[in-house]
Parts: C-alpha cells; sequence; structure tokens
C-alpha cells in the first residue's frame, strides 16, 4: 500500500476547488459566473502577446538562467526605478515560475524546519499551506477594523509571547482578500520592527498597481533587507503565463539560485520574454484598472442590499471580502449551493480564515460589468425566493 506523507495533509485551496466545479459545469453547458478566484477577464496587453507569437515564429523555446533572463531582469530593474524611484541592481532580481514559486523559493531559503512565520488571519490560504507543507509553523495574527486589518509590531510583540520567537513576518498590500492597502507610516513601523530583531520580512506586493484610494508602497523603499514579491499575473492579466519575481536581499541571491537551479530548471522562457513587453502596456492596463474601479463601485453598492456586508476595506485588489451571516452560518454549504441552483461561483470565507470564515465570503470583481451585473441580478432573486 503506497504511504501518502503527512506534509500534504494540507487545507484543499476552496477557491480553485470551487474553480473545479464552475469549470465543470460550464463544460456541461451552465451558464457560470465565476467570482471565486483573481482571474482577470481580459487577455494579456496585445504587446504581450504579439513578443510572444515573435517568439514563437522566430526563436528556440528552452531553458534560461534560473534566475531569469537577463532582459527581464534589467527590465524589471527600470520599473523599480521608474514607477517607484528605488534603484535596484538587476542582480537581486530572481525571475520565478509564478509568484507561487517565489514562496517556496523565500520560505526554503530563509527557514528551517519548525521556524514560526506571522501572517494575518484573514489572508491568503496559500501561505498557510504550503508553509505546513514545508514544515513550517503559521502564527495567523487577527486583523480587523480595531487593528486596521493590517499587521503591526504591538501585534507581533503580542503574538512571540504566546506563540515564542517568530523567523518571519509576511505581509501583502493590497491584501488578499480584504483588499487592504498598508500605508508607508505603518508598513515602515513593521519593516523597523522586523529589521531591529533581525526577523525576515517578506512582502508580497501582486497586486500593485491595483489600488483604488492612494499609492502602493514597494518595501524596498524601506529597507534593502525586505524580500520582494511579485507577479505579472493581476495588473498585468498573464495568470496562464505562470510568471513572476522576486526582490532579494544580496545574502539570499546564491542560496535562492541555488534552490531555484532544481527545482524549477528556470522559468519558462516563452513567458519571460512576453513579460518584458508588459511594462509598455500603460495605457492598456490602466483601461482594465478603470473597469476594475466601476465593478468595485457596482459590489460596494449592491452587496450590502442583498444582505452581504462589506467586511473590509475594497481598498486595492479585486475583492470583496463579505459578512454573509444574514443568509448563513455555513458558507462552504452555501456556496456550493449557490452555484448549483444560480450558476455563481464564489469562494468561502473558510479558505481565509479558519476561525470565522464559516460565515464570510469572498467575491473577485475582476470579471467584465455585464457579468458582474448578472451575477448580483441572479443572487438578489435567489435570495428573495430563499426568505
Amino acid at each position: 500500500m503506497t504511504r501518502i506523507s503527512r506534509r500534504s495533509a494540507v487545507e484543499p485551496f476552496h477557491a480553485m476547488d470551487v474553480l473545479g466545479q464552475a469549470i465543470k459545469r460550464k463544460d456541461q453547458g451552465y451558464p457560470v459566473i465565476s467570482m471565486a478566484v483573481g482571474q482577470p477577464c481580459h487577455a494579456a496587453p496585445a504587446s504581450v502577446i504579439a513578443a510572444a507569437r515573435e517568439a514563437l515564429l522566430s526563436e528556440k523555446i528552452g531553458y534560461t538562467d534560473a534566475l531569469g533572463l537577463h532582459a527581464l531582469r534589467n527590465r524589471i530593474s527600470q520599473h523599480y526605478s521608474t514607477r517607484y524611484g528605488v534603484a535596484v541592481d538587476p542582480g537581486r532580481i530572481a525571475v520565478t515560475t509564478g509568484s507561487s514559486a517565489g514562496f517556496n523559493l523565500a520560505f526554503l531559503s530563509l527557514f528551517d524546519v519548525g521556524d514560526r512565520v506571522a501572517i494575518t488571519r484573514p489572508g491568503y490560504p496559500a501561505y498557510r499551506n504550503i508553509l505546513a507543507a514545508l514544515g513550517l509553523q503559521a502564527v495567523e495574527i487577527e486583523v480587523n477594523a480595531d487593528t486596521g486589518f493590517t499587521l503591526g509590531p504591538q501585534a507581533l510583540e503580542e503574538a512571540a509571547k504566546i506563540h515564542g520567537n517568530i523567523a518571519g513576518v509576511l505581509l501583502a498590500s493590497p491584501a488578499n482578500p480584504t483588499g487592504t492597502v498598508t500605508g508607508r507610516t505603518a508598513l515602515k513601523a513593521l519593516v523597523d520592527y522586523c529589521d531591529a530583531r533581525e526577523i525576515a520580512f517578506l512582502s508580497d506586493e501582486i497586486y500593485h498597481g491595483l489600488n483604488y484610494t492612494g499609492e502602493d508602497t514597494t518595501a524596498l523603499s524601506l529597507s534593502d533587507n525586505a524580500v520582494i514579491i511579485n507577479s505579472f499575473s493581476k495588473y498585468y492579466c498573464m495568470t496562464g503565463w505562470r510568471i513572476g519575481w522576486m526582490v532579494l536581499p544580496e545574502i539570499m541571491i546564491r542560496p535562492v539560485e541555488r534552490l531555484a537551479q532544481s527545482l524549477y530548471i528556470s522559468p519558462p522562457e516563452l513567458s519571460q520574454i512576453a513579460a518584458c513587453a508588459a511594462f509598455s502596456a500603460s495605457t492598456e492596463l490602466e483601461a482594465i484598472k478603470q473597469g476594475y474601479r466601476s465593478n468595485r463601485e457596482l459590489l460596494m453598492q449592491r452587496l450590502p442590499q442583498i444582505g452581504f456586508d462589506i467586511a473590509s476595506p475594497m481598498d486595492g485588489a479585486f475583492y470583496a471580502y463579505v459578512d454573509a451571516s444574514r443568509h448563513t452560518n455555513d458558507t462552504m454549504q452555501f456556496s456550493k449551493t449557490m452555484l448549483n441552483e444560480i450558476n455563481v461561483a464564489a469562494t468561502p470565507g473558510r479558505d481565509f480564515d479558519p476561525v470565522e470564515g464559516h460565515r464570510m465570503m469572498r467575491f473577485s470583481y475582476a470579471g467584465s460589468m455585464d457579468e458582474m451585473v448578472e451575477a448580483l441580478d441572479r443572487m438578489e432573486k435567489w435570495l428573495l425566493k430563499t426568505v
């Protein structure tokens, strides 16, 4: 009998389970609208597609340097200079197979089995699951309206008293699922706290560019010790291209390179070539962002009207995290029923919060306005029938 490892017994990524069921129903001919995952409804920018097409016709696609094409690393370096006014040596940049590979490489190079890493609750479930699979301890710290839905030094102090020494802190801004944008002052306090105590600070910046209330702050502008993880998936509409990047402190470059060589060989070259063109597509991408902004305003208005109270700021990313307790205290079952009865997919809060998630849900508004309107109309009619 085949023995399955204990490390594989992580919680399912429920958003992906819901997406799988939604795809199955769509393949069966049902008119499914998915608000379950953060998947932009738009294709990659025209310049990206053109660059990929040209590469397929003119180049031999193969392995690259384990840390990525020099052309793309240089282009990412230029991006930090142009957008944030921060000088980054291209040698500190590692191109990765999506941000997921970035998290794996960061965790493996920074932490040993049993180390504790602080994350937010609610927060992105893959953090918790990857940490568990690698034998690390996720210290989930509750964030709420009182904390501004972000982490601060005091919360870390209190967590350390309860759980013991914390080796790392991982924070996303804008955050998934809450949409929280951590402002520069709060981010600096957290980074300074970690630097002073030699705690690794990881900044998940994959939703940079999707901020509707202010400016994004990269942790690179606050400390050279911060580990930055970013991706072309969200703002650049390149989810299926599986391409992301890290910015590393000097001491991490060779360890990450050694791990990447064996775990991934190299990121996909075609996606790297295409990604070089993404930075020239700002006009197209900003127009797409305006569509998200309109969707956001629609959901902020209509979700409370149909009984889903907005639970956290919708300042960035493209999610509405809501309290569904007016309708259910079992959003796992509620989301299944909603998909089966009205063909609208959304993610149960259990993904993001093992404690309070039974009454929470997340709706992605990365789709088209027509899809958002239709989904809300279906939900409203359905919920009226169940009253």
